[in-house]
């Protein structure tokens, strides 16, 4: 059962580190695709923070919140696959903080095709935040040591 449970984290991670990886030799000296794409939706992002709750978004360089992302998935992939709940968590926070950035349904009309795309994208890292809270609540239901079970005594005639 052991390894079944390894090999499915080394699954589940890999979708993070074959992200990360990519994001990483495309990175360059601006941040790569990845920066460029994010650029805009952030802005947007940003922009509804601060007409919603009165707070200025503060000016970020795109292309070390893409670092940052990188090193979150990297990293908190590699320790999730050693089943450390540190690594789901790192994982967790890129998948709250990325997906409602990345995935912006909200800002198109229904009928347009970017919104069904951008709802079924924001559907899926739901799914993979719902695997992760999974996973960090069963680690927390095992007890860290089990106890030592009294030998049985044989009876004797």
């Amino acid at each position: 059962m052991a390894f079944v449970s390894f090999l499915g984290r080394v699954l589940f991670a890999s979708v993070f580190i074959l992200s990360a990886w990519q994001e990483f030799n495309e990175f360059g000296i601006d941040g790569g695709p990845a920066a460029k794409s994010l650029r805009p939706k952030f802005n947007v992002f940003s922009k509804h923070v601060s007409i919603q709750t009165g707070l200025q978004v503060p000016d970020v360089e795109i292309k070390y919140l893409v670092a940052a992302a990188i090193a979150l998935k990297g990293l908190g992939s590699l320790l999730f696959i050693f089943g450390s709940s540190l690594g789901a968590y790192l994982l967790l926070l890129h998948q709250a903080i990325v997906t409602p950035i990345l995935y912006d349904f909200y800002n198109y009309d229904v009928d347009k095709k970017e919104f069904t795309l951008l709802f079924v994208k924001f559907t899926q890292s739901l799914a993979l935040l719902g695997a992760l809270l999974f996973f960090i609540g069963m680690k927390n239901l095992i007890p860290r040591r089990f106890r030592k079970k009294a030998p049985k005594t044989t009876k004797t005639a």
